[in-house]
């Protein structure tokens, strides 16, 4: 509070910041498994990150994905993905043999470099079902010791703290599996409008089924944690992603249908997207349902708290997906083939970050303030001090003005090389047209280079900038092209699937990233957190 007792915000990294990171999504990690998970390389990627003097790890959405994998798709903005549960831990405490994961996947079968979902989903989903078996059976150990009713406790306590949301999510899973994967929307109408007889019949039918989503999220919970511990005994601070929209198809919109612009068949009348940009010529159209703001306001956001709340258990920092939705958002008329048909429609402005603010006292966030953003998203972000994103791919266009260009950056920013939606910088400067590779060299006074020489001379250029905080994808510290790009904007297949190899993580870049981190006088911080 300031002298006259309003809030007065403050950034979440203190103008002495200058520390650096990498951006790495968990399902990229190494692993016999098929999928990068919260296990052991987990564990090593964080102690990598330590030695090479790195501050922040920054991971995308954590949710449970569904159609296209998609981590900005999620079926619930509280749970967790269930495929990023590692066997590794589930061997420690108890509930499985190591024989049952290699007895049931074949990593000879599978690409090392990406993620192959066909095959990791149904095996995933086999492992839990073995270790919900195993733990109804008495399994279990707490601490490296056989302590069946200790684990059992832990259990019931997660399913008592989370109930607000979990009772919701497990009973919508069990009802996906049991209508095989079908829209909620295409359910008997009786469960679509959620009648308190139908559900009640529906969590009786389903109640082992309800009890495996829900132990499955224990498991989630409980690696979660265990890593967060790491990270931090390691100075390691964690940046979170929040998706603006939930998914269509979610228990978010299921459970809370008044919290949405949706018409009496619980269908939406609008959907999300963002009109024609640098990604696409006719917009994109996001199919997400719009928030009744009026709706969530009337609760003082609670939902809206509850969500970041949520999140802010398991990291220290939240990006703030699609920023300029809380200024206002692009609606489109549900049913347009494209987005160019949309408008703009005010979001929730200065009122939602001021409850934000009253309930948890903080505004841990970075601003993902992308695309075509107006005076107005500008003057929210700095109205709450909370840091903007620069992408330095988008800077090269040949004006003095251009706001990635470092020069023009404030101290309050978080500086990008690129991002999981962009090109990886090698492939970016290949497609690159010659006016910005000159402007490009021209800016770092440097004879002209090679492809090869564009993604480490924007992590320079990162992390020689003003900005608190520097990032760069692993696939720019490894100087990685097309092969590794994460994903494609408005484009639904492919996406979502690159991986690293344990090799890649042993590359003699971490060693120069330090030098250049301390050349650069980005030192290790202090937890951002109190």
């Amino acid at each position: 509070m300031n002298r006259d007792g309003e809030l007065s915000s403050v950034p979440p990294f203190p103008s002495e910041y200058r520390t650096s990171g990498l951006l790495l999504h968990v399902t990229s990690l190494p692993s016999p498994c098929g999928i990068g998970d919260l296990g052991p390389a987990a564990f090593e990627w964080v102690n990598r990150l330590h030695d090479a003097g790195q501050s922040w790890w920054q991971a995308l959405p954590l949710g449970p994905t569904g159609y296209g994998n998609s981590p900005y798709q999620s079926r619930s903005s509280f749970a967790g993905n269930a495929l990023l549960i590692s066997p590794d831990g589930l061997i420690a405490d108890g509930l499985l043999q190591p024989s049952d994961a290699d007895s049931q996947f074949d990593s000879n079968k599978v690409d090392s470099n990406a993620v192959d979902y066909e095959a990791v989903i149904p095996f995933k989903y086999r492992l839990l079902e073995r270790a919900w078996t195993n733990f109804k059976a008495g399994a279990g150990k707490v601490d490296g010791q056989v302590q069946k009713k200790d684990l059992r406790l832990a259990y019931d306590d997660f399913c008592a703290q989370q109930a607000t949301w979990l009772e919701d999510y497990a009973l919508f899973r069990a009802l996906k599996t049991k209508y095989h994967g079908a829209y909620y929307l295409d359910w008997p109408d009786d469960l679509v409008q959620r009648r308190p007889q139908a559900l009640a019949e529906a969590r009786q039918e389903l109640a082992d089924e309800i009890d495996q989503v829900r132990f499955a999220q224990f498991l989630l919970f409980r690696q979660t944690d265990q890593l967060k511990e790491h990270a931090h005994s390691k100075g390691i601070n964690l940046i979170g992603d929040l998706p603006f929209f939930v998914s269509p198809d979610s228990s978010d919109v299921w459970a809370h249908p008044e919290l949405f612009v949706l018409d009496e068949r619980h269908r939406p009348r609008f959907v999300a997207g963002v009109p024609p940009d640098y990604f696409s010529a006719q917009g994109q159209l996001w199919g997400n349902p719009v928030y009744n703001w009026d709706a969530l306001r009337a609760t003082g956001y609670r939902w809206c708290i509850d969500r970041l709340r949520s999140l802010l258990a398991h990291v220290d920092v939240i990006r703030l997906d699609h920023f300029r939705g809380f200024a206002a958002a692009w609606h489109v008329p549900a049913g347009a083939p494209t987005a160019q048909s949309g408008q703009w429609v005010p979001g929730p402005g200065a009122s939602f970050f001021q409850a934000v603010e009253t309930e948890l006292g903080r505004l841990p966030f970075v601003a993902e303030d992308l695309g075509i953003i107006t005076p107005d998203v500008y003057a929210l972000r700095d109205q709450f001090h909370v840091p903007g994103t620069r992408v330095l791919q988008f800077a090269f266009d040949g004006h003095a003005d251009n706001p990635y260009l470092p020069h023009n950056f404030v101290s309050n920013t978080v500086a990008y090389t690129g991002t999981h939606d962009n090109a990886t910088s090698r492939e970016w400067y290949e497609e690159l047209p010659d006016d910005q590779r000159r402007n490009f060299w021209s800016y770092l006074q440097r004879a002209p280079g090679e492809a090869a020489d564009a993604a480490p001379a924007l992590l320079r250029l990162a992390w020689s900038s003003r900005a608190a905080v520097a990032i760069a994808p692993l696939q720019d510290l490894l100087n990685l092209g097309r092969e590794a790009r994460m994903n494609v904007p408005g484009h639904a297949d492919g996406n979502w699937r690159w991986r690293s190899t344990e090799n890649m993580l042993s590359s003699p870049a971490f060693e120069w990233l330090q030098e250049l981190t301390e050349s650069s006088k980005r030192r290790v911080a202090p937890r951002v957190t109190a």
